[in-house]
């Protein structure tokens, strides 16, 4: 009997037969006492009773999916004489239970170095029916075009696994809804829930945004040289950065109140004189484990200052010459030089 049958149904049973005559061939029936079925007798044109099984309540095969019954027939003698027969009816399933999730709503952290084709989770459904209505197909819902590109879920298993790389700077959770469907056609319904967690895959980077090159040799202590930011990606303890100069140069960071930000100033005076130019390597380190490194390099010229005097070769030239020496006649030549360049170092005498 299916389980979608209506109660007041009917079901005809197989008549007793007595080999006696008379009042001791008349039969009655007797059904054991169930509450979802009963017994009738319908007369039929011969005049005898033919036992039907009515059905008094509607059936459900997911809380009983048999039942045992006992039918007996008794005579009409003196002592009377029974017998019975046992009927076993068996419920018929119908889809009226659709897939169930263990969870309504399944989670998940991975790193976002997960290799491809990792297990991310696992969800689970049942069905109360059997056969084809209780099996199960796990399926996408309606979810983004990414979602597919960076995961997929076993139609048999329920396994959720990596199918592309993920990249927690670009996207750190996604929520999609999973399907779970039975042969039937009903449908079940989860959520699903991945946070992606950091990993230091970003090595810092270093934007030079504007240099002052060259720099007087005469600005003062302090002055800006350079503005550059620093950024990682990566967050947490992977993004803090910190910074060191290498390199002799006179140079030194500030950093801005974000942090983001690096100035190159001064430390000292500069001295054209003793160094046309300083070359630096702005280094930047994350703090993961291991760290990454990220580097720039910096060159700043000096410009030059007409800090420099003329410097003769001598302190005093002394020079003897007869006094018939002829006009126009060189007495002597004397020499300057200026540590300058440019038109700072261009001598004239007088």
């Amino acid at each position: 009997i299916g389980e979608w049958t209506l109660p007041g149904a009917r079901f005809p049973l197989e008549m007793a037969r007595d080999s006696d005559a008379g009042s001791n061939s008349l039969l009655t029936y007797q059904l054991s006492s169930n509450p979802f079925f009963s017994l009738i007798l319908d007369e039929n044109p011969g005049g005898k009773k033919q036992p039907e099984l009515v059905l008094e309540k509607a059936l459900d095969r997911e809380k009983q999916s048999s039942f045992e019954l006992v039918l007996t027939a008794v005579d009409g003698g003196e002592p009377a004489r029974s017998g019975t027969v046992q009927v076993h009816i068996n419920v018929t399933d119908a889809n009226d239970n659709k897939p169930v999730f263990s969870k309504r709503v399944y989670e998940a952290r991975v790193a976002e170095n997960l290799p491809v084709g990792s297990l991310v989770l696992q969800v689970v459904a049942t069905d109360a029916d059997i056969g084809s209505n209780g099996r199960i197909f796990y399926c996408f819902g309606n979810v983004p075009d990414e979602v597919r590109r960076l995961f997929n879920v076993d139609s048999d298993s329920g396994e959720v696994r990596s199918v592309g790389p993920l990249d927690f700077e670009e996207k750190n959770k996604y929520i999609f809804g999973l399907e779970a469907k039975d042969g039937g056609g009903l449908t079940g319904h989860c959520e699903v829930q991945i946070d992606i967690t950091d990993a230091n895959d970003n090595a810092p980077e270093i934007t030079i945004l504007s240099l002052s090159s060259p720099v007087p040799e005469d600005a003062p202590a302090g002055t800006v040289v350079a503005l550059l930011k620093v950024r990682d990606r990566d967050s947490g303890e992977n993004g803090q950065v910190s910074c060191e100069l290498s390199g002799e140069a006179p140079l030194s960071i500030m950093a801005s109140p974000g942090g983001s930000y690096k100035v190159l100033v001064l430390a000292k005076a500069l001295d054209r004189e003793e160094a046309a130019f300083h070359e630096l390597v702005l280094r930047a380190m994350d703090g993961g484990d291991p760290a990454r490194t990220g580097t720039a390099r910096i060159r700043v010229t000096v410009l030059d200052a007409n800090d420099n005097a003329p410097v003769f070769s001598q302190a005093e030239y002394t020079v003897r010459v007869p006094e018939d020496v002829p006009v126009g006649s060189t007495l002597v030549t004397v020499k300057a030089t200026d540590a300058d360049e440019g038109l700072n170092g261009e001598i004239k005498y007088s």
